[in-house]
């Protein structure tokens, strides 16, 4: 069953879908946060939900204050606000009857994936944490997305920019979204219809200062599972391997050949297979 739900975030009416199933006792329950300016509705937060109900949790997918059908400023994603919407969907999960309060954990994709990390890392009511895709240096990850000499050049003129103009006028650029974060071509069909495509630059400069390494370490000992594709074309690789070096234990990784950034989206067997695989052991449903 789907149900449309709501909460609040520091002011601001967030929207969600609980998706639950007609059972009698509380059981174990998960958020899933959607990716980089996306939204509950994008094919990887819709097929991770159906995933994890189908495996016997409580699922809650919902967009972030300014993004899909939640309050607050358009395309205004600031890492550590996305951080308070988790917490406080988490909160709000929490009053569920058929949710079990002690257990719910949290899996985000991309940015959704740095979110998810930084989250359980600063506040301990979560119990599991997944990361798809995820990354935990905001600085390196930009440098490593943006490579070559010219690319590097172009994002350091646009960070100069947007720095120079806030300073001086207190106003904000606006950054289009493959300038900061470079899709292929091939795979921006997998960028959920009514994503956010034009981001004022704070959004910029708050993913290059996120640092979900600082806090990783701080999951143990609850279990992590870091997962990523093993030639990323989106997120650097090398980025959950440094997050893998920055946690306690228990924590698994995984890089899955044959699959690209939007592997939730995939249907992908082993995947599927891994992640079903780790929660019987870590983090059951029964």
């Amino acid at each position: 069953m789907e149900e449309r739900v709501s909460f609040v975030s520091d002011g601001f009416k967030l929207t969600g879908v609980l998706h639950t199933e007609d059972k009698p006792k509380r059981r174990p329950a998960f958020l899933v946060l959607h990716g980089f300016g996306s939204n509950k509705d994008s094919g990887g937060s819709v097929a991770t939900a159906k995933m994890l109900a189908g495996f016997g949790y409580v699922v809650l997918r919902f967009d972030m204050r300014g993004c899909g059908q939640s309050e607050g400023p358009r395309g205004r994603v600031i890492c550590l606000e996305q951080v308070e919407d988790t917490k406080h969907a988490l909160s709000f999960l929490a009053t569920r009857p058929e949710v079990d309060p002690d257990r719910i954990g949290v899996i985000g994709a991309s940015f959704g994936a740095a979110v998810a990390v930084y989250t359980a890392g600063v506040d301990s009511r979560v119990a599991a944490c997944i990361s798809v895709g995820g990354w935990g240096d905001g600085e390196k990850k930009f440098r490593k997305q943006h490579e070559s000499p010219e690319a590097w050049r172009k994002f350091s003129a646009m960070l100069e920019e947007g720095r120079r103009r806030r300073a001086q006028t207190g106003e904000s650029i606006m950054v289009p979204r493959y300038d900061i974060v470079p899709i292929p071509p091939a795979l921006r069909g997998n960028v959920a219809a009514g994503s956010i495509m034009e981001f004022p630059f704070e959004v910029v400069d708050s993913m290059y200062t996120f640092r979900a390494n600082d806090v990783v370490g701080k999951i143990a000992a609850r279990p992590l599972l870091l997962l990523h594709p093993a030639n990323d074309s989106v997120t650097p690789t090398e980025q959950s391997i440094d997050l893998f070096v920055h946690a306690g234990q228990p924590t698994d990784l995984h890089l899955v050949a044959g699959v690209d950034h939007f592997v939730l989206a995939e249907d992908n067997t082993l995947v599927v297979t891994l992640v079903r695989n780790w929660l019987q052991k870590y983090f059951p449903a029964a």
